[in-house]
């Protein structure tokens, strides 16, 4: 079953809340794409997809009023999860879809492709109009989905780091792809590191590509393969009624997203892809809003050239 990309659901909210319930519908996403169709188009175009169902999460969706850690055991419970489920679809070396879910699902991702692949080092492109990479120390919200490029990166709480198994991925071979909303202790933070950071409005330009390209081709040269995480809110709302939970103006056209996600899996292997915070209960358009994602899925996952 190593040519057939395996498909893990991480069906939960835990890693955060909002004023009202929109959050619930990124607990059901996983779910809701399925029934719209997502998969059956994936086939359609091609690539062969086994599903091996959601990992056991429960609750899916926790009120919490820490304003530092929300849900921070549940998260850590969340993070062991995903990993043994990811570790599992991967024990063969194949390729893994991961559908979320909050943000967290990609953590967990991380270390269960690492768990599986001990030797292989991976490099992370995070597609996504907010930074991810608060602390309990910078949040301004305590929800944990606003954590977990920093928990892979190895940074933050130390029992969700653990619980991800971070550093999952060396801070030279990470990239923040289309950020463009981000809290001021995220962005002094990125700034100072070896992260890379590609602005939305960056890769609107020839040069903002070119830029892209070259970081990919020099991490190439250090690493086996690369995860991609996408959180749907990178795609720029005015140009759609996107169906996520955090729309943003702004941020990358689908055309374009779904050329810098071509860009980078024509320069290393992609070894697993995930998609998160889409939200079909709150409006929007979810025919266009699947489209999407099939479109992006498929730039990530099917065989080049």
């Amino acid at each position: 079953m190593k040519d057939s990309i395996a498909v893990v659901g991480v069906p939960t909210a835990l890693g955060g809340q909002l004023a009202d319930d929109r959050h619930v519908g990124m607990a059901e996403a996983p779910g809701d794409l399925r029934g719209l169709g997502f998969l059956d188009q994936l086939a359609e175009i091609g690539l062969t997809v086994r599903d091996l169902g959601d990992v056991p999460i429960q609750p899916r969706v926790r009120a919490d009023a820490d304003p530092r850690l929300k849900n921070r055991e549940g998260v850590a419970a969340q993070l062991r999860a995903t990993a043994d489920g990811v570790a599992s679809a991967a024990a063969d070396g194949g390729r893994v879809l991961v559908l979320g879910g909050d943000c967290c699902a990609h953590a967990g991702a991380l270390a269960g492709l690492r768990r599986a692949r001990p030797d292989r080092r991976l490099a992370i492109a995070w597609f996504d109009a907010h930074g991810d990479c608060n602390t309990p120390e910078t949040t301004p919200s305590g929800n944990v989905w606003g954590m977990p490029f920093a928990l892979l990166l190895g940074r933050g709480d130390a029992a969700l780091v653990a619980a991800a198994e971070g550093p999952t991925v060396d801070l030279r071979h990470a990239a923040l792809v289309g950020g463009q909303v981000l809290d001021e202790p995220e962005s002094r933070w990125l700034s100072a590191s070896p992260v890379a950071h590609f602005g939305a409005g960056m890769l609107r330009t020839p040069a903002g590509l070119a830029a892209l390209a070259g970081w990919a081709e020099a991490v190439a040269r250090e690493v086996d393969g690369i995860y991609i995480a996408v959180d749907h809110d990178v795609l720029d709302a005015a140009e759609a009624a996107w169906a996520v939970t955090m729309p943003e103006t702004g941020g990358l056209p689908a055309d374009r997203a779904a050329e810098v996600v071509r860009l980078l899996a024509a320069r290393m292997p992609v070894v697993g892809y995930g998609a998160t915070a889409m939200n079909f209960r709150v409006g929007g358009d979810a025919e266009r809003t699947v489209a999407a994602a099939v479109r992006l899925a498929a730039a990530a996952l099917t065989e080049l050239p």
